[in-house]
């Protein structure tokens, strides 16, 4: 009985842990975007940048954030090019969104030179990230 108890106690604080992290994590990178020359973090710029649609040059297909990731981040996604499900980007619905610098980093390398065609600016990070943390819902 008492290993049960323990065990219900560790489970109901498990979420609240990962929330913390997310808030650690969040706060970690939008510094380090200020000292990039980010402003301030602005949860409706990120929004707009989100469903910005870009064009491209060439076979660059027109796109944006939520063409794969969807305007609803807390539904799940697919990539337009592969198929490939992508899950749900809301950390309120996704606990590990959010948790790893190196990897929220390696994607907006990724993501931003894929759909805008370059790399995002401190600023533009700092404005998606407060977003895509911020989303509860649509």
């Amino acid at each position: 009985m008492k290993n049960f108890i323990v065990i219900t106690a560790l489970l109901s604080i498990l979420p609240i842990s990962y929330s913390m992290a997310d808030i650690q994590i969040v706060e970690k990178l939008v510094q380090t975007y200020v000292t990039e020359g980010a402003v301030t973090a602005d949860v409706v710029q990120g929004e707009r940048l989100w469903n910005k649609t870009f064009k491209g040059k060439g076979n660059f297909i027109e796109r944006s954030c939520a063409s794969c990731h969807t305007k609803n981040l807390t539904d799940s996604g697919k990539h337009v090019k592969t198929n490939k499900l992508i899950k749900s980007m809301a950390p309120s619905v996704n606990p590990q969104r959010l948790t790893d610098a190196k990897k929220v980093e390696k994607w907006f390398k990724r993501n931003c030179k894929w759909t805008l065609g370059r790399e995002c600016s401190a600023q533009e990070k700092s404005n998606l990230l407060v977003y895509i943390n911020n989303f509860t819902h649509l």
